[in-house]
């Protein structure tokens, strides 16, 4: 946070900013979204918090609230739009400061965030001043990074042609704009029930080719309640609608780059797409049932069809370009279990590795067009690596068994030596100390395996990420996630006496993703929450 200190120190104090805040039914949240814009000082000049006509007592809420800020005012919307665009609009409509930002009902801003951002854009005299976005998931409190390779530094660019991965950053809340800059470019979002409207947003933002200023610091606080009773609107991807409305805001956003001239930028968003939004989407599509899939997969295949042989050109090996091309070739869902692995993150090659009765490598048998064969010339830093986990009880402990797949001899060249094994909790704190271990040869001449012994107690509370580091001969290290291996009971949960504890109860899993992790509640009370947070689940 010093940087953040840094800037708020020499930060423009008159008021500049208007902030709109958009809500619908929102009434838990919504009051402190508007505080923490408040809470930004004097730079914001005035709050607009636009109703999407909510029934739950929002408006009266935020109507107390304004009876003490004179520099907020409360807009309410006739009639409920849907989306996010409309409101938006209309408070981008009513805004009369020179710049604008926009904050959602249930997310928040960090203090310092205004001033940093305003003092960027006046310093740079840029039209947009963009900045780091923490996702923070609740009630965990876990905090990951969006986009963070876009905001390692201040930074001026003249034009977003000079860094096409922007692209990447969709979010329209991270960013501050010259009002008048979007007032004269027309741009506003898609009305109505539009689903990622900031998407097409962005887009027409970067179509008009502003000067961007980037900042390192933290301006917007993105709260992820998963176990809401009603999901944001994009985290509600269980229906195939949610699919199609993705993919339709991802075509706009290729269109409007390209007609403006954009052409790096909307073959970067092309690109994005296959390693993003393809990538999230197959690493669910196994849960899903029959009907979904097919239909998943049709719609995919007619969307991945419009692209041509340039929009292939980026990266051309990359893990989503494969599962791209295998949705391609084949009419019908196939290798979903394969695809899953590929789709992590880190990717993964599920074992065995299929080839053609003359011995080339491809990705199935039947489907010769796909091949494996560029991965034979990658580096092996970038190769993705396959380690089956499992863990089995022991008297006393918890064993977890390692199994490190070749991939035609690349693995085998690079020597493999040893594995370390780190347990994250997920809620945040330290990681568990991490331990090394022998890889072995497991005598099939295609796999190594290692052994090391897994303590619940030590690790305590919470849920538990397996992350792997495997070291090579030459020096060389990869970090990769590990397939959990299902079966035989191997991820059933089981009660463990303690000494420390009393009980726990410990409960192996797969993630979205198929790798590896723990849950573990320590004493009764612990035990008797997650069974019933399981139930929940369950039930809902």
């Amino acid at each position: 946070m010093h940087g953040m200190r840094a800037m708020h120190q020499g930060a423009p104090q008159s008021p500049h900013v208007g902030v709109v805040v958009i809500g619908y039914n929102d009434a838990a949240h919504v009051r402190d979204a508007v505080r923490s814009a408040l809470a930004q000082g004097p730079a914001v000049q005035q709050v607009l918090a636009v109703d999407d006509c909510s029934t739950d007592g929002s408006v009266a809420a935020l109507d107390r609230l304004a009876a003490e800020e004179p520099r907020l005012k409360v807009l309410r919307r006739p009639v409920n739009s849907g989306g996010c665009g409309s409101p938006r609009n209309m408070g981008l409509d009513a805004v009369t400061a020179p710049y604008v930002m926009f904050l959602d009902s249930d997310d928040v801003l960090p203090p310092g965030a205004v001033d940093a951002l305003l003092t960027a854009a006046t310093a740079a005299r840029a039209e947009v001043a963009s900045g780091l976005c923490v996702r923070r998931e609740l009630p965990s409190g876990l905090e990951q990074p969006w986009q963070a390779p876009l905001y390692q530094a201040h930074a001026v660019l003249a034009h977003p042609a000079r860094l096409p991965r922007l692209v990447h950053d969709t979010l329209c809340v991270n960013k501050l704009y010259r009002t008048g800059f979007l007032r004269e470019q027309g741009i506003r979002f898609p009305e109505g029930r539009f689903l990622y409207e900031d998407f097409v947003f962005t887009a027409r933002v970067l179509a008009a080719g502003p000067r961007i200023a980037l900042v390192p610091d933290p301006v917007y606080v993105w709260h992820v309640r998963r176990s809401a009773g009603r999901l944001s609107l994009s985290l509600d991807r269980a229906g195939i609608d949610n699919w199609r409305a993705r993919t339709r805001a991802c075509a706009l956003v290729y269109d409007i780059l390209l007609e403006a001239g954009q052409k790096a930028l909307a073959r970067a968003a092309r690109a994005k797409f296959l390693d993003h939004e393809l990538r999230m989407y197959v690493r669910e599509l196994p849960d899903r049932d029959a009907q979904y899939r097919r239909a998943w997969w049709a719609h995919t295949r007619a969307y991945l069809a419009a692209y041509d042989a340039a929009d292939w050109e980026l990266n051309p090996t990359a893990p989503g370009r494969l599962i791209a091309r295998v949705v391609l070739e084949s009419p019908e869902p196939r290798d979903l279990p394969r695809l899953r692995e590929l789709a992590a993150r880190p990717a993964r090659l599920l074992p065995p590795y299929a080839r053609t009765p003359d011995g080339t490598p491809v990705w199935a048998g039947d489907i010769p067009q796909v091949t494996l064969t560029p991965f034979l010339t990658r580096p092996l830093p970038s190769l993705p690596l396959a380690v089956d986990a499992e863990l089995r009880p022991r008297a006393g402990a918890t064993s977890l068994r390692l199994r490190l797949h070749d991939l035609y001899g690349r693995v085998a060249r690079a020597g493999p030596q040893a594995v370390d094994v780190e347990w994250r909790r997920r809620e945040g704190g330290h990681p568990d100390r991490h331990r090394t271990s022998v890889l072995t040869p497991a005598g099939d001449g295609v796999s190594w395996t290692a052994e090391a012994s897994v303590d619940p107690g030590a690790l305590g509370a919470g849920t538990w990420d397996l992350r792997l580091r495997v070291r090579f001969a030459d020096g060389a290290q990869r970090e990769v996630t590990a397939h959990a291996v299902a079966g035989a009971g191997l991820l059933r949960p089981r009660a463990l006496p303690s000494v420390r504890h009393g009980v726990l109860l410990v409960r192996p899993y797969a993630t979205r993703s198929g790798a590896l992790a723990l849950r573990v509640a320590t004493g009764a009370r612990g035990v008797g929450k997650l069974v019933r947070g399981r139930l929940h689940r369950l039930l809902h």
